[in-house]
């Protein structure tokens, strides 16, 4: 939940006023909010680097405010062209999180000394190897790169899983054996281990009015946390006894940083949602943070008593259908959506208290529900200091770049 310090009605009006000259609709990141936002993530690693996951930011100009603060190092990224992007537009060190079959890629990869220097791929199976030396395409370039361990709990001699389905290496024994499969193959790399408990990292341990959930989620994440610690020391113990100059191991997420920061074996933890602030992250218990990415749609209609309709707004996340995915009218208060429409593709009517105040040109303030999907609806974001925009950048899209 985010902080009581937050006043809806001022940060109303300051986003009004900021944005008076613009119309709607448009996109703003409360600089205040990032940076406060920043920090706690900082406080909260507890000494060890966060590496910014850029799937959650899809902002050059973010990123780059992110990794000028102490405390930050180092890119997460999701795609193979847009981590060759990133090392073309100066970003030294950059990590891919999944794997890819992107064979010009690596091909460009395997031939540029620059890009080769920055970026990590993942792998989590042999047949990637293979597929990458056959897209080498001439390229002589060492390829450098970190294994995933499967980081989700398995209950009841594996026949109940919990936690997304990434990595096949679920043992030590088994990353172990694609370690010795990495360092016996030339023209590679061995240089970490990354290890994502989206189970603890990305589910919220206090969903609003459900204190029975809470408990079962409580209770889950305290199991997950100690079953993948010791697994995942043991892992590292297992690789480092044949790569030694292992140079990193990434774990966490947003909503598991200091839980994982904790564990010895992990040097670095990655997070990129916690920057902005999404409508997922509000029900945790161990944290609080100040949504800092908006959007705002225009009205457009008043097409009754109690009731607004403003242009499009129908912006649903990725994951599992359901009202969690949606989009929320944020500001002002008191607006929910006609069970009967929800948001709409091209209009979403609105309805509650403060319709009525609401006039044809007015904006409606939005939380989106994950965070770096909002870009992929806007070319710019308005960047907000107090009552200002102080500068508009583009996201990833602005740029012309859409990697997915």
């Amino acid at each position: 939940m985010f902080p009581a310090t937050t006043d809806p009605a001022a940060d109303r009006a300051r986003y009004d006023r900021a944005t008076a000259h613009l119309d709607a609709p448009l996109a703003i990141v409360d600089l205040a909010a990032f940076d406060a936002n920043a920090a706690d993530l900082v406080r909260r690693a507890g000494g060890k680097p966060v590496r910014v996951a850029s799937k959650s930011v899809r902002c050059r100009a973010l990123l780059e405010r992110a990794l000028a603060r102490d405390g930050f190092a180092g890119v997460m990224s999701f795609t193979l062209a847009e981590s060759l992007w990133l090392a073309r537009s100066g970003f030294t060190d950059v990590l891919l999180a999944y794997p890819s079959v992107d064979r010009a890629g690596y091909a460009e990869l395997a031939s540029d000394p620059e890009s080769a220097s920055a970026v990590t791929v993942m792998v989590d199976d042999p047949a990637q190897l293979e597929l990458i030396d056959a897209a080498r395409a001439g390229g002589r370039e060492e390829i450098r790169v970190c294994l995933e361990l499967d980081a989700s709990l398995r209950l009841f001699g594996g026949r109940v899983r919990v936690g997304a389905r990434r990595s096949p290496l679920h043992s030590p024994a088994r990353l172990a054996e694609l370690a010795r499969a990495v360092t016996r193959r030339p023209g590679f790399r061995l240089v970490g281990l990354m290890a994502y408990e989206g189970h603890i990292a990305g589910v919220g341990d206090a969903p609003a009015g459900r204190p029975l959930r809470a408990a079962g989620v409580r209770l889950m994440q305290s199991v997950a946390r100690r079953e993948l610690a010791e697994r995942r020391a043991a892992a590292v113990r297992a690789v480092r006894a044949i790569a030694p100059e292992l140079e990193f191991v990434n774990g966490g997420g947003t909503g598991s940083v200091q839980h994982t920061a904790a564990e010895e074996v992990v040097t670095e933890v990655a997070a990129g949602s916690g920057l902005l602030m999404p409508r997922l992250f509000d029900h945790y218990t161990s944290f609080s943070g100040r949504p800092a990415a908006l959007f705002a749609q225009p009205v457009v209609r008043r097409p009754g008593v109690g009731v607004v309709t403003v242009l499009g707004g129908g912006y649903p996340a990725s994951g599992p259908a359901g009202r969690d995915r949606l989009p929320v009218p944020y500001l002002p208060t008191g607006l929910r959506y006609d069970p009967q429409e929800g948001p709409g593709e091209v209009q979403t009517p609105l309805l509650g208290s403060a319709a009525g105040d609401l006039l044809i040109g007015d904006k409606v303030w939005f939380r989106h529900a994950k965070a770096g999907e909002l870009c992929e609806r806007f070319e710019a974001l308005h960047l907000v200091e107090g009552d200002r925009v102080v500068a508009t950048v583009p996201t990833y899209r602005g740029e012309g770049r859409t990697f997915l």
